[in-house]
C-alpha cells in the first residue's frame, strides 16, 4: 500500500479560491459611462481621420486626373509657365471634372465606417431620415422654403459687398464646359457627400461625446473653413459660406435627422448652379 507524502501534497492558493469581486451599483454604473465615453471619443478620433482623408483626397485626386493632360502638354508646348497653366481651359476643366471621383471616393470613406465595413445598415445609422413626428411633404416644403429665404439673404450679402472674384469666379468663367461640370458637381454629388461627412458622420459622432452645442460649433467651422481658401480675397463669400454652414448644422441639430440639412444644401446650390449655367449665355448685367 502507497501512501502519499503529507508533504507533497499541493495546497491550493488562497486567491485560487476567491471569486472576482463585484462592483457596486455606483461603480458599475461609472465603469459603463467611461466605456462609452471612450469609445464615444474613439468615433471622433476616427470620424476625423476620415475627414482628413477626405481633404487630402479633394486635393490629390486633381492633380492625379490632370496628370496626363499636363503630360501631353509639356511634351507639345514644353514646361509651362504658372500663368499658363492658371490660364489653361482645359487643365481647368479636369480639375473640376475630379471632383466627381472625389466625392464618390468620399463616400466610401463614409460607408466603410458608418457602416464597420458593411455589418451594419448605412442610412438609418447616420441619420438620414425624416425627422419624427414631421410629414416628408411638411418637411421637404419647409427646407425649400429654408434654403430660398437663405439664398436670397446670400444673393444680397455678395451684391453689396462682395466685389472681388473669387478663385470659383475665374474657373467658372474659363469656358462653359467647366460651368456645366461645377452646376453639375454642385446638384449631383456634393450636397449630398458633404452633409453625410459634415452633418452625418462628424456631427453625430461629436454630439455624442461633447454635445450639442460644442458639435454645432466644430462642424459649423470646419465645413466654413474648408471653403475659406478658395473664397479668400471676398469675405462677404466667406461670410455667406459661414451662415450657410451654421444654418445647416442648426438644422441637423434641432431635427435630429440629415435630411433636411441636405434638401437645403441641395436647393441652394440648385438655384446657384442655375445661375451659373445661365451665366454663360446671358449678359451677366441681368443678375445685378
Amino acid at each position: 500500500m502507497i501512501t502519499e507524502d503529507p508533504s507533497q501534497q499541493i495546497t491550493p492558493l488562497p486567491e485560487e479560491y476567491a471569486q472576482p469581486p463585484e462592483l457596486r451599483p455606483s461603480e458599475a454604473v461609472q465603469s459603463t459611462a467611461n466605456t462609452h465615453w471612450g469609445m464615444a471619443w474613439l468615433d471622433v478620433g476616427l470620424s476625423f481621420g476620415v475627414w482628413v482623408a477626405s481633404v487630402v483626397a479633394l486635393l490629390i485626386i486633381p492633380l492625379v486626373y490632370a496628370l496626363p493632360y499636363l503630360v501631353y502638354r509639356i511634351v507639345k508646348l514644353g514646361p509651362p509657365t504658372p500663368e499658363a497653366l492658371s490660364s489653361d481651359k482645359l487643365l481647368i476643366f479636369f480639375s473640376v471634372a475630379a471632383i466627381l471621383p472625389t466625392h464618390m471616393l468620399t463616400f466610401v470613406f463614409v460607408w466603410l465606417m458608418v457602416t464597420y465595413g458593411g455589418q451594419r445598415p448605412f442610412w438609418r445609422n447616420i441619420d438620414f431620415a425624416w425627422p419624427k413626428n414631421t410629414s416628408p411633404v411638411s418637411a421637404t416644403l419647409l427646407s425649400v422654403l429654408v434654403a430660398t429665404l437663405l439664398f436670397g439673404l446670400a444673393y444680397a450679402i455678395t451684391a453689396v459687398y462682395g466685389e472681388h472674384k473669387t478663385d470659383l469666379d475665374i474657373m467658372i468663367q474659363s469656358s462653359v464646359y467647366t460651368r456645366v461640370a461645377t452646376a453639375f458637381v454642385a446638384v449631383v454629388t456634393a450636397p449630398l457627400v458633404e452633409e453625410l461627412i459634415y452633418r452625418g458622420l462628424l456631427y453625430r459622432a461629436l454630439e455624442k461625446a461633447a454635445g450639442m452645442g460644442i458639435a454645432i460649433a466644430i462642424v459649423s467651422l470646419l465645413f466654413a473653413g474648408v471653403h475659406v481658401f478658395q473664397y479668400r480675397n471676398n469675405i462677404a463669400v466667406i461670410l455667406v459660406i459661414t451662415l450657410l454652414s451654421i444654418t445647416l448644422t442648426v438644422v441637423r441639430a434641432v431635427t435630429g435627422s440629415v435630411l433636411p440639412a441636405f434638401i437645403i444644401h441641395l436647393v441652394f446650390n440648385g438655384i446657384q448652379s442655375v445661375l451659373i449655367v445661365l451665366g454663360g449665355f446671358i449678359d451677366r448685367d441681368i443678375f445685378k
